[in-house]
């Protein structure tokens, strides 16, 4: 009687790298190396999409698959992780702190009436900040729409999961050089 061998589920694909672990919902498990707006925090295991996983977080260093020894890692560093993250956070409250001392002015050309020819967005906030030496992203700023008129706006600037600021931002008109001599 020939033996029959018990076929073995291979957990590798074809090119011999191993598989992600599945979720229970299908999708992969992975380990967060840094927080991910809307996903979780620095060290939570969390169930992606395949597609996301593959083509944003594993690239860009975000995530790492949800081994075991993975796992075991951030267990025996989780304490120097929020040490890490305590840091962070405290430089982001002195930066939210400096943001929302801020008044910044952008001049542009506008009607009689104050409605502006162009509009005032985010990178025209970004170019206004450096110039005061604060640095900070396009994404950071949090517009309800481009600014289309004169006046003093209010506006968001998110630089944490945790951490907000609001900003002043005037846009004035434009001073032209011959208006500015008469």
């Amino acid at each position: 009687m020939p033996s029959a061998k018990a076929k073995k589920t291979s957990r590798t694909n074809a090119t011999g790298v191993p598989r992600p672990p599945k979720g229970p919902n299908g999708g992969i498990e992975l380990l967060l190396i840094q927080s991910v707006d809307h996903l979780g925090k620095q060290g939570e295991v969390v169930e992606v999409k395949p597609g996301y996983a593959n083509n944003y977080l594993l690239p860009q260093g975000l995530a790492t698959i949800a081994s075991e020894h993975h796992k075991r890692m951030v267990d025996k560093h989780k304490a120097k992780l929020k040490e890490i993250e305590k840091s962070r956070l405290k430089d982001l409250s002195e930066l939210s702190a400096l943001v929302a001392k801020q008044s910044i002015t952008i001049e542009a050309n506008a009607n009689d009436e104050g409605h502006l020819y162009g509009s005032v967005g985010a990178a025209d906030i970004v170019n206004a900040m450096k110039q005061n030496d604060i640095y900070l992203t396009n994404d950071q700023i949090r517009l309800e729409g481009v600014l289309k008129e004169l006046g003093l706006y209010t506006v968001k600037v998110h630089l944490h999961q945790e951490i907000e600021a609001d900003l002043k931002v005037w846009v004035v008109p434009t001073v032209d050089a011959d208006s500015a001599e008469k």
